[in-house]
């Protein structure tokens, strides 16, 4: 199913009015790998541009479903962003490499049931409309 989420108005913190967000879905086909093994694989993934104490990087987000069961959850870490709200993370093989907003805020609502993965960690590759 493609993703039906039109191009939205910046998110704002409103505690915070320099640290915004956008969410928009991207065209093409995104793949997570890490040693040639395929993490997970989309046509309805989602990119995030925020702006807080710096301009970070792009992130992108996959549906859960798109993602493979070798994930484990970390046990006993969360976080909370005032903008999408608490975060729970997951490992491969020991290593903490995604995380996902699984109590998400109003605003961000559209990120539950997506999980992030660490650029540095993992090689994530585009193809199609959105591809850089």
């Amino acid at each position: 199913m493609k993703n039906t989420i039109m191009e939205r108005k910046t998110i704002h913190n409103p505690d915070n009015e320099a640290h915004f967000m956008r969410i928009k879905p991207i065209a093409g086909t995104v793949r997570v790998t890490r040693g040639g093994r395929l993490l997970a694989e989309s046509g309805d993934a989602l990119r995030v541009m925020e702006t807080g104490r710096d301009v970070y990087d792009p992130v992108i987000y996959f549906p859960r479903a798109d993602v493979s069961g070798q994930l484990v959850p970390v046990e006993a870490k969360s976080t909370h962003c005032p903008l999408k709200g608490d975060a729970s993370y997951f490992s491969l093989e020991g290593e903490e490499i995604a995380w996902s907003y699984d109590r998400p805020l109003e605003v961000a609502r559209e990120l539950g049931g997506y999980v992030a993965f660490y650029s540095s960690k993992v090689v994530i590759a585009e193809a199609g409309a959105d591809a850089a």
